[in-house]
């Protein structure tokens, strides 16, 4: 090995003084990629070996490094995976929730109609979710999954997995919210949701089309499309983000 790329050459250095490997590392990360791949290409152009190694988990799942693995398999040169650590796997097989299909979603939108298609689309799964958080967004993701899935959905949080503080906590998704709204949660998290229990689709059809009745009998008579969709959310116990798309899809018809 000629050269390692590193996302954090600090933490590198320590891996790289267990295995005794002794090339010359190169920082990789977020604000420096385009750069180096352009070295990275010209590199092994001339007949270099490099590795790629980012700070936990795998390369390129939400780590640097995708620019990096297009730039060489566009030009023609070999890309070797050798498995390592995991987490969406880890907390995927620890979660106890379905494992035979499963989606990979990294972070959810932080806001706007991207995390609300985001919730969306998780509430709306018939496979386990999985994804990232920050620790210290996590109660909230927790409330919004709680409102859009159900609170009764089952999740398990998976923070600092492999390593010496791993945990793994299962419930509902409205047992969690909870939690973490009092326990604050430290480290790294990956979270995995359940799929969308058999025949919840079926019954969510039935409740959208009698939101859209009421929907259409509230905005006849002049309220405010904010108004009807809490009235809707309250009355019919959907989350706000359904009642309020289902609202604007109508008055926006």
């Amino acid at each position: 090995m000629d050269r390692i790329l590193a996302e954090d050459t600090r933490r590198t250095r320590i891996l790289a003084g267990h295995v005794g490997a002794r090339a010359p590392l190169v920082s990789l990360h977020e604000h420096n990629e385009a750069e180096r791949t352009t070295r990275a290409l010209a590199w092994l152009e001339a007949g270099e070996s490099l590795a790629l190694v980012s700070d936990a988990g795998t390369p390129l799942v939400s780590d640097p490094g995708r620019r990096l693995a297009e730039a060489v398999v566009a030009a023609g040169h070999e890309v070797v995976a050798l498995p390592g650590p995991s987490a969406v796997l880890a907390a995927l097989v620890t979660s106890g929730l379905p494992t035979e299909r499963f989606t990979f979603l990294g972070f959810l939108g932080r806001k706007g109609p991207g995390r609300a298609e985001d919730l969306r689309r998780v509430a709306e799964a018939r496979e386990t979710t999985v994804v990232f958080e920050a620790p210290g967004r996590l109660a909230r993701l927790l409330a919004d999954l709680a409102q859009a899935c159900g609170p009764e959905r089952r999740a398990a949080v998976a923070r600092e997995l492999t390593k010496v503080h791993e945990e793994v906590r299962r419930g509902t998704l409205g047992e969690l919210a909870r939690y973490y709204g009092e326990e604050p949660a430290r480290g790294e998290v990956t979270l995995v949701v359940g799929p969308e229990p058999e025949g919840s689709a079926e019954a969510g059809e039935g409740l959208e089309a009698e939101a859209r009745e009421m929907a259409l009998e509230g905005l006849a008579r002049g309220l405010r499309p904010s108004e009807v969709a809490r009235d809707i959310s309250r009355r019919l116990a959907l989350p706000r983000n359904v009642s309020y798309r289902i609202v604007h899809e109508i008055s926006g018809a």
